[in-house]
């Protein structure tokens, strides 16, 4: 990719391409996933330029990390970016496959741990699994309600601003990694954590999409005030914006009420009178925000990776985003 693809990572050196690769995919979320379908798709990302690689223990219990390691350690570390989380200590254990998202035959558990001897475990943990001497960039994990519920969600917000950014910052301050933040689902706990901590980036499911621009208003250009930069990760609403027709469609994994089905079919039809996918325009709504750094989706084929990469390629005129908010389908833009 050319300079023009690449965004700068808050007040740090990095870069990443606009476009990243989730691991989730490459964790067997949903369905098992082989080893040659995992490596074929991070060759057929490197092909179509994407230097930017995020994962997690949580994904695979460790398989992600396993795969995308393997694939990288023959590449330069000065080639791409490469994120991980921690929050999630990973321990021997069986789990029940019918229940549990990720399919991967890792027999491993996970334990919630914000603590700081825990969050030095985890990246030390992660490195052996990836098989790598650093990573670029390490996020603190799941710290909001959807994760923990409302109950506990303000002690496990302590204990991870005490703890895991403690270590994080430690460790950014000696060179050992170069960026820090969250990969979370809720961009309230960023705003709260913009306030108690020094972070680089944030990296937030599903807030700034086609069919939801929450993140908009009061997230977003907080970013911009601190210079803290944004991952936005489920930008297809875990699949409705990208087939609201079929009759499984659904919202942030769950099923798509018959109103947000209605909405996003009408979005749907006012992008193909311009000529637009659906998928197309949920890709590139987030980047004209100046705030966004890269968009992260999963993938587990290189068809998967082909098709993202034709979508992104795809020319959308200005005068759809004109349209879909005199529809009244679109909050607002950038």
């Amino acid at each position: 990719m050319s300079d023009a693809n690449y965004r700068k990572v808050g007040r740090t050196g990095l870069k990443v391409t606009q476009f990243g690769l989730g691991g989730t995919g490459l964790g067997s979320l949903y369905r098992p996933v082989n080893n040659h379908d995992a490596e074929a798709t991070l060759s057929q990302a490197w092909k179509d330029g994407i230097r930017f690689f995020d994962t997690a223990p949580m994904y695979g219990y460790g398989q992600s990390e396993r795969r995308i390691g393997d694939f990288l350690r023959e590449k330069s570390g000065d080639d791409y970016v490469l994120s991980t989380k921690v929050g999630r200590l990973l321990e021997p254990g069986s789990r029940d496959l019918d229940t549990d998202p990720f399919k991967s035959p890792f027999n491993f558990t996970a334990r919630f741990d914000y603590s700081y001897d825990a969050t030095k475990r985890s990246l030390e943990d992660s490195l052996q699994r990836l098989g790598l001497p650093c990573v670029d960039i390490v996020l603190i994990h799941d710290i909001g309600t959807d994760t923990h519920g409302p109950e506990m969600q303000p002690n496990v917000y302590r204990s991870a601003m005490d703890g895991a950014y403690r270590a994080l910052h430690d460790l950014r301050s000696v060179g050992v990694i170069k960026a820090i933040g969250l990969g979370v689902n809720e961009w309230h706990v960023c705003l709260d954590a913009m306030r108690d901590g020094d972070f680089d980036c944030f990296l937030l499911a599903g807030r700034y999409t086609l069919l939801e621009q929450s993140a908009l208003d009061v997230f977003l250009p907080k970013c911009i005030e601190t210079g803290a930069s944004v991952f936005l990760g489920g930008v297809f609403n875990s699949g409705i914006l990208v087939d609201p027709a079929v009759p499984n469609a659904t919202f942030n994994y769950k099923p798509a009420s018959e109103k947000l089905r209605s909405k996003a079919l009408s979005i749907q039809a006012v992008c193909k009178e311009h000529g637009v996918s659906l998928p197309a325009a949920s890709l590139a709504l987030p980047l004209r925000h100046p705030a966004v750094a890269s968009i992260l989706s999963g993938a587990s084929r290189p068809s998967e990776i082909e098709q993202i990469t034709a979508w992104l390629h795809q020319k959308i005129p200005e005068s759809l985003w004109d349209d879909l908010k005199a529809a009244g389908l679109l909050d607002g833009l950038a």
